[in-house]
């Protein structure tokens, strides 16, 4: 799930925001978004969603575009799983495989509808550069600079586009068929796509 969308401290002589509506809202938005898509999302349906008042999201957010940007930012973090299994291939299969849950769920979903925006509005897209495309990319980086130091591949490897070319399979499935990615996919990807494009940039 994302992490709650971060709205404005409550401020010198102001009441702490309840952090059970961060959680209610953050909630709502994936629902709306998910259900409904950029278009059909407004103030009105996250707050009918999430059982809160209006008034408790502009406390937090000053517009539609401020809670979006704030949702987008942290769309995917904590999501990504980047425990050190101790070989390439089974940190590869349980990254692409946690981004592959992503996709699956209503987040997904959310998510998906957020990028049919992207490309009109500047102010998201620079979120969504700055929140999951460089969150994504620091993972991976994380994931090769662990396989570098066990020698399992050369330090020009970690940086070429093998990690891209895996990842944008996964994402074609999931942006432009709506596909459900389950475990076999993520695993050819890994074997037939990533692994060889390392391999072909020699060993250490």
């Amino acid at each position: 799930m994302a992490s709650p969308v971060r709205g404005r401290a409550g401020g010198p002589g102001r009441r702490p925001l309840d952090r059970a509506k961060d959680q209610a809202i953050t909630a709502a938005v994936v629902d709306v978004l998910a259900r409904l898509g950029h278009s059909g999302f407004t103030m009105d349906e996250v707050a009918l969603a999430a059982g809160v008042g209006k008034a408790a999201i502009y406390r937090r957010w000053s517009s539609k575009t401020d809670l979006l940007v704030s949702y987008t930012e942290g769309s995917i973090e904590g999501t990504l799983d980047l425990a050190d299994t101790g070989s390439l291939r089974t940190d590869l299969v349980a990254l692409l495989g946690s981004a592959a849950a992503h996709f699956n769920g209503p987040a997904g979903r959310a998510n998906r509808a957020l990028l049919s925006a992207v490309h009109d509005d500047p102010v998201l897209a620079a979120a969504y550069h700055a929140g999951p495309v460089a969150q994504w990319g620091d993972a991976f980086r994380q994931v090769f600079d662990r396989a570098v130091r066990r020698g399992e591949i050369c330090p020009d490897a970690a940086s070429s586009v093998a990690g891209e070319a895996g990842a944008a399979i996964l994402v074609q499935r999931w942006l432009l068929h709506g596909a459900h990615i389950d475990e076999a996919l993520v695993a050819d990807v890994v074997d037939d796509v990533v692994l060889p494009l390392l391999r072909d940039r020699g060993h250490p």
